[in-house]
C-alpha cells in the first residue's frame, strides 16, 4: 500500500513516476556544500536513488564530488539535463525557470517553499511539467517505496 502523495501535482502520479524512472541527470540549483542545508541532503538522497546530480552555485568550484557549474546554461554545455530542481528564493525561481525552459529539460522541480505560479505557467506553456512547493527527495521516496 503506498501513502498518498502529498499534495496535487501537474502530472498524476503514474506519469510523473515514469518521468523520474527515465531521468538521468538533475541539475540542482543552489546546491549547498553544507551537509546541513536541505538542498545538500536532496542531493545526497537523489546520489543514493542512482541519479547523475549537477550541482550549480557559482560560489564553489566543487560540491559532493562533482563540478559545480556558475550557471544552468554553463552545466548543460556539459550534461544533457533532465531535471532542473531549484533551491532559490522564489524572487529568483522565475530566472531560473526560464534558463530552464531554453535547454528543455523533462521536468522543472522547484522545493518547498519556493513559489512562482508565473514561472510554473511558463514552463507549462512550453510543454515542460513544474512541480511547485514540493520536496524531490520526498516525493521520490513515496513514489518508489515499493
Amino acid at each position: 500500500m503506498s501513502l498518498p502523495l502529498p499534495a496535487p501535482t501537474p502530472l498524476p502520479p503514474e506519469e510523473l513516476r515514469e518521468l523520474l524512472r527515465e531521468a538521468r541527470t538533475i541539475a540542482v540549483v543552489g546546491l549547498s556544500p553544507r551537509p546541513e542545508r536541505p538542498s545538500h541532503e536532496v542531493a545526497r538522497y537523489l546520489l543514493q536513488a542512482g541519479y547523475h546530480v549537477v550541482p550549480v552555485n557559482p560560489g564553489h568550484a566543487a560540491i559532493l564530488g562533482e563540478r559545480s557549474y556558475p550557471s544552468l546554461s554553463a552545466a548543460a554545455r556539459d550534461h544533457t539535463i533532465d531535471i532542473v530542481d531549484v533551491f532559490r528564493r522564489s524572487a529568483a525561481a522565475g530566472a531560473v525557470v526560464d534558463d530552464a525552459i531554453r535547454l528543455r529539460p523533462q521536468l522543472i522541480w522547484l522545493q518547498v517553499g519556493v513559489v512562482d505560479d508565473a514561472a510554473r505557467a511558463r514552463a507549462e506553456a512550453a510543454g515542460i511539467p513544474c512541480v511547485m512547493d514540493r520536496c524531490l527527495a520526498t516525493l521520490h521516496s513515496r513514489l518508489f517505496e515499493d
